[in-house]
């Protein structure tokens, strides 16, 4: 496997500073909220229902992968359009955590007329991007503040799923590090550098699993990189040990920011042991970077370090990102 370039261009952080941000970050305090949910929907199997990027349904012998998400009303309202390109990205980054292919886009927009525009313009550019089609939604005119959600359909063989962590297994990192990150809102975009290989990029997942060479995966958004990793594991509790100094981190990127980021393009995986440099090699195929940061531990603590130093984040036994199964 490639030795890859770990700490971009600038100094890294202290660890104790690392965890510090991570635990402050709106995206990891603020996933608590989802755990209201489980007062109404079964939460005891994240496959098939609440906990992963998205549900697996059985239909008839096929499965399909169903998910949603609903975009910040702060981003919508500065940019529509980038709102747009969003919610096509971060619901068919969410199949492809789950191993699947995206099939088909639904939305759900609320605004005014020259918002509305700007959000279809973001959303019918990203669907050309990912080659995914969006087939319908619902529409409403109104004076008020624009809201959007969409919807993904998917179709999976392999499902990749964080029931499926296991101690042993090698914890891979796969991104694109070819970007900039957006000074407005904790956003690193490769779209732009991607725009002609993201259909691909994103289908690689579906490969993996289908190959075998991974079994869990969570794609990183709002919670960032670490925050994406915990709730990779809270299900099962198992911990791991991540070796920033292993981490990548793109050029002239502010490696404490690029940890709380929602990159466009940047996936957990865990994978066999014996499995982890072929999973890379995939990857590295196609330009990405895929790097072994850690190994799934029996022990429930999910640690960090760097520099020969070395710190707690969270101890998933005692501690929860969601609350679905505190």
């Amino acid at each position: 496997m490639t030795e890859p370039t770990l700490t971009g261009t600038q100094p890294a952080p202290a660890v104790d500073e690392v965890v510090a941000v991570v635990r402050q970050h709106a995206g990891v305090s603020g996933k608590g909220a989802i755990a209201q949910v489980s007062g109404f929907v079964d939460t005891g199997d994240p496959l098939h229902g609440p906990g992963d990027d998205g549900a697996v349904v059985k239909l008839d012998g096929a499965r399909a992968v169903v998910c949603g998400e609903a975009i910040s009303p702060p981003f919508v309202r500065s940019d529509p359009y980038g709102a747009g390109v969003a919610s096509v990205l971060a619901n068919v980054n969410d199949v492809a955590a789950m191993g699947g292919v995206p099939k088909a886009i639904v939305n759900t927009v609320i605004g005014r007329d020259a918002d509305l525009t700007e959000v279809f313009r973001g959303m019918s550019d990203a669907a050309r991007m990912y080659d995914v089609p969006i087939v319908g939604g619902h529409l409403t005119r109104t004076e008020s503040d624009t809201s959007l959600s969409a919807f993904a359909l998917g179709q999976v063989r392999s499902p990749l799923s964080m029931a499926h962590v296991r101690p042993g297994q090698a914890v891979m990192f796969a991104a694109c590090l070819n970007g900039t990150m957006r000074a407005d809102f904790p956003f690193f975009t490769s779209i732009e550098e991607q725009s002609e290989t993201l259909a691909r990029d994103v289908r690689l997942l579906a490969q993996v699993a289908d190959d075998g060479l991974a079994v869990a995966a969570k794609d990183v958004s709002m919670a960032g990189a670490l925050g994406s990793l915990a709730m990779l594991l809270e299900f099962t509790r198992h911990g791991t040990h991540v070796d920033l100094d292993r981490m990548p981190v793109p050029a002239d990127t502010d490696p404490l920011r690029w940890l709380i980021a929602f990159p466009t393009y940047a996936f957990w995986l865990t994978t066999p042991a014996e499995r982890a440099a072929d999973c890379a090699a995939v990857f590295e195929a196609h330009d990405l970077v895929c790097a072994q940061v850690g190994e799934v531990t029996e022990a429930s603590l999910l640690t960090i370090g760097s520099g020969g130093r070395k710190a707690t984040l969270m101890d998933l036994a005692t501690e929860t990102i969601t609350g679905l199964w505190a």
